[in-house]
Formats: structure tokens, C-alpha cells, sequence
């Protein structure tokens, strides 16, 4: 089981997994922006086995909606350098562009020595609370995630500190890097930790960018997430993302937020 299916020609065909809450007919953007994100990791880089690179900050433009159709993803180096380089990729479907995203790729050095900490560690995934999908939510991307609520829930209004990892690979045949799996769950800092009441409120979000500091390790993604509300139909949600280890990025989304 899979996200995707790989097609040739750096095209894929989504699968049913990739359905978002609202919608059977529309992609929950997490795996869209994992997908996004291996094409640039798979860019040759200028760096060297003995200096390598990683990606330290990517946003993805959510450009509309995305069918559950087949997908076309192309990537370039749009600035090339030996210590630092943007990476760009572009989302099609049915000839329209979907979406867009931009990396920053950066060498690494050993700064060990003046490393800052930015918090514990979560308690460990087994000691949080099974989540199921709330009524009235569709399946397809939540089915296909294992969720765990060290605080909050998905139909608990408010923040919400949440383990989950994949069920399904982000593309057939693939294990998927550590800032695939950070992907695919990122963009769902806005729902775990929503204010309103999706069946009366709108909390749409137009874009996510993602900084790190380090690669993620292992299965297991934490969320502790929050949203704030404006008074002019504007919001930001923000995630602080986990891995066993402890914190190890940060995420944030703009909001739309209306009545429906």
C-alpha cells in the first residue's frame, strides 16, 4: 500500500490513501508535500560525500485544490552554490500546476560544541492515546496514518500534542526518507490542533514552511501544535515537530478562516 504509485516520466498515480477529511475527491497535502520534497532531495548537489548537504527550510505553496488524480512532479536547482543552493519543484495535475515549493540545501558541520536545546523530548508514542477518525471525517489519509494524543485530539478543540507515523509508503517500493515522513505529517498541525468547529468554520490553509535542524530519525513523528485566530479572518497555525530524540523543527501555516 502506497500514496502513490509510480508511473513513468516522473509522473504518479494517487491512490485512494491520499484523501483528506473533507473531501474523498480532494488530497489531504501531506503526502502531496512529501512527494514535492523527494524530488528536490534527489537533485544532484554540488557537495561532496565527505561535506554533505541537507535541507534546512522548505515551503510549499498550496496553489488549490488537488484531485485524487495523476500527478506530475519536476524539480531544478534554481541557485546553485558549493555551501548553499534553492531547490524548486512544481505539482501538475490535468495541466494545471497544483502547487509549488522552494528548499533551501545547505553543507553540514560538526557544531556540536555551540548546539542550543529547544526542549525534552515527548513522552514516548506508547504512553498516548490511539486516536480513531471522528464522525463525520472521511477516511483515505487518516486511515492511512497511526495517530497517538499525548494531549488533545482530533475532535478536541485546542492544542494537541500528537505522535503518528505512516501505515503505507509515500511511493511504491520506496522506504521514505526521514523528511518525507516529516512531510506527510507537517501539514496536519492546523487540524490537530484546531479552535473552531469544522462543520461551522472554514480553517483553510494557503501554504506550510518547515525549518530544520537536523534529519529526522525513525517512524514516529511528534506534533505539538497551536493555533492562533485573528480578528480579520486570518490565522496561524504553529508545530513544534518530534522525533524520539526530541524537537527537531519547526512548522507553520497560514489560515484562512471563514464561516462556512
Amino acid at each position: 500500500m502506497a500514496f502513490y504509485l509510480p508511473l513513468k516520466d516522473n509522473s504518479f498515480e494517487s491512490t485512494e490513501h491520499t484523501a483528506g477529511p473533507w473531501s474523498p475527491d480532494s488530497q489531504h497535502f501531506g503526502p502531496p508535500a512529501a512527494l514535492l520534497a523527494r524530488a528536490m532531495e534527489a537533485l544532484p548537489a554540488a557537495q561532496t560525500p565527505e561535506q554533505p548537504s541537507m535541507i534546512a527550510r522548505i515551503t510549499v505553496e498550496i496553489l488549490g485544490p488537488l484531485p485524487l488524480a495523476t500527478v506530475h512532479v519536476d524539480a531544478t536547482v534554481e541557485r546553485p552554490g558549493k555551501s548553499v543552493e534553492l531547490l524548486a519543484a512544481e505539482m501538475t495535475a490535468s495541466d494545471r500546476v497544483v502547487a509549488r515549493a522552494r528548499a533551501w540545501r545547505m553543507t553540514t558541520s560538526d557544531s556540536e560544541s555551540v548546539r542550543t536545546e529547544d526542549g525534552a523530548p515527548l513522552k514516548a508514542p506508547a504512553e498516548g492515546v490511539p486516536l480513531g477518525r471522528p464522525e463525520g471525517w472521511g477516511g483515505g489519509y487518516l486511515d492511512a496514518m497511526e495517530m497517538r494524543a499525548l494531549n488533545g485530539s482530533l475532535a478536541e478543540p485546542g492544542p494537541a500534542t500528537v505522535w503518528a507515523r505512516q501505515r503505507v509508503a509515500l511511493v511504491k517500493g520506496e522506504e521514505p526518507t526521514g523528511l518525507q515522513r516529516l512531510l506527510v505529517l507537517a501539514d496536519s498541525g492546523n487540524g490537530v490542533s484546531s479552535l473552531l468547529d469544522p462543520r461551522r468554520w472554514y480553517f483553510i490553509n494557503t501554504e506550510l514552511t518547515v525549518h530544520l535542524r537536523r534529519q529526522p530519525e525513525g517512524e514516529w513523528i511528534g506534533m505539538d501544535a497551536h493555533t492562533e485566530v485573528g480578528d480579520h479572518g486570518v490565522g496561524t497555525a504553529f508545530t513544534v515537530l518530534h522525533d524520539r530524540r526530541g524537537p527537531l523543527a519547526r512548522g507553520a501555516q497560514a489560515l484562512l478562516i471563514k464561516p462556512r
